[in-house]
């Protein structure tokens, strides 16, 4: 599945891709869709190979912070094929393509499988380790740092410097309030890195902003490269 947009699918085995082939349907993400909640069933599995998912957490307060973000370098609701439950609500942040299996499909590949089963596994660890980063970038880091992390994370997966995100957004993933998000893009836009409106976001000066953000974005590329391969974003 070499032109198929996502990543972890390009990768597989030619065997493996003719095992899952035929049960993949190609569907379009719409903004703020939710595909699955923190403890609800999951039926389909999401290869994105355009939109971007977050995996949230929810509060009773009302409050939703992102713990991990998956484009076209991953997929989301593989967990359900290895017998795991759904811990974050999968929301899509960003609409576009994606291509999608029923879990019981991608269970009875993998089952005949040790080669997908063991990328599945390893997929989860990366999840899993950004999601752990995303914990310890929140207590030590400041926001004008995790700002560039999720806006350098996000524009990978995107693969454009144009963004189509609103401040509200974007708070409600950071974990803050607007007008921190505010704020600090003011001083990232005065800084000559980006250019803000509403609803949209354009990088300006990629290395400034690389330099910028904090260790957790170059730390979650690297374990990425590291479990799943230089292919990855």
């Amino acid at each position: 599945m070499r032109n198929s947009g996502n990543l972890i699918l390009a990768s597989l085995s030619e065997s493996d891709a003719t095992a899952l082939r035929p049960h993949l349907k190609s569907v379009h993400l719409d903004h703020q869709k939710v595909l699955f909640e923190a403890g609800g069933e999951v039926t389909d599995i999401y290869f994105p190979t355009g939109a971007i998912i977050s995996l949230v957490v929810g509060l009773s307060s009302g409050e939703i912070i992102e713990a991990a973000m998956v484009g076209k370098d991953g997929v989301v609701g593989a967990f359900a094929a290895l017998g795991g439950i759904s811990v974050n609500r999968a929301i899509v942040q960003l609409p576009g393509p994606a291509l999608i299996c029923k879990v019981s499909e991608l269970k009875s590949a993998m089952l005949q499988s040790h080669s997908l089963l063991s990328m599945l596994f390893r997929h989860e660890q990366t999840v899993y380790a950004q999601a752990s980063q995303s914990a310890a970038c929140m207590a030590a880091h400041q926001v004008e740092a995790r700002l560039c992390r999720w806006l350098l994370r996000a524009r990978d997966l995107a693969g454009t410097d144009n963004l189509q995100f609103t401040q509200e957004f974007l708070a409600e993933m950071l974990g803050v309030k607007r007008t921190s998000v505010t704020l600090h893009a003011h001083t990232l836009q005065q800084a000559g890195m980006i250019k803000y409106s509403r609803g949209h976001i354009q990088i300006t000066d990629l290395e400034a902003l690389q330099e910028t953000v904090c260790e957790c974005y170059g730390t979650v590329k690297t374990y990425y490269h590291a479990l799943l391969g230089p292919q990855t974003v």
